[in-house]
This record gives structure tokens, sequence and C-alpha cells, in this order.
């Protein structure tokens, strides 16, 4: 049975992605004993002024290892511009 707390954490992840200029449509977004895992493909949001996939992921990344509750991030992803 998945932990109510990776669960909760999954959500505000996808959420913080949300806000950000990248597309995560084909990518998997797991967290598990609080480590997020972002595997698959990436690209930059058509309706944003995003120009580095990349350097947004890292930006994101660092923004969730600050976050409560959140031990590490793994990012294992392929990046389309």
């Amino acid at each position: 049975m998945a932990d109510p707390h990776d669960v909760s954490t999954t959500k505000m992840v996808r959420r913080d992605f949300g806000r950000s200029g990248l597309d995560i449509t084909y990518a998997d977004i797991r967290v598990l004993h609080g480590v997020v895992y972002i595997r698959g493909t990436v690209s930059v949001n058509k309706s944003t002024d995003v120009e580095d996939p990349k350097a947004e992921m890292e930006r994101v990344a660092r923004l969730l290892r600050q976050r409560a509750g959140i031990k590490d991030v793994v990012v294992d992803v392929r990046y389309r511009t």
C-alpha cells in the first residue's frame, strides 16, 4: 500500500512542475520514502519563455530539495527542445 505522505508529496511535486515552464506529459514522477524520482522525456512548454529545459529542471529540483519531507531528487530524463 502506498504511503499517504508519498502520495501527497507526489501531488505537490506535480503542482510545482505545473508552475514551471516544463512539459512533463511524457515523464513519470514518483515519490518513494521521500525521494522524488523523475524519469522520461521533458520538453519546454510552448506558452512560456523558458529556453533551456535542463537549466529549468535543475532549478525545480533545487527548489524541491529545499521542501520539507523531500530527502533527494533523482532526475533521469531526456530533454526535447
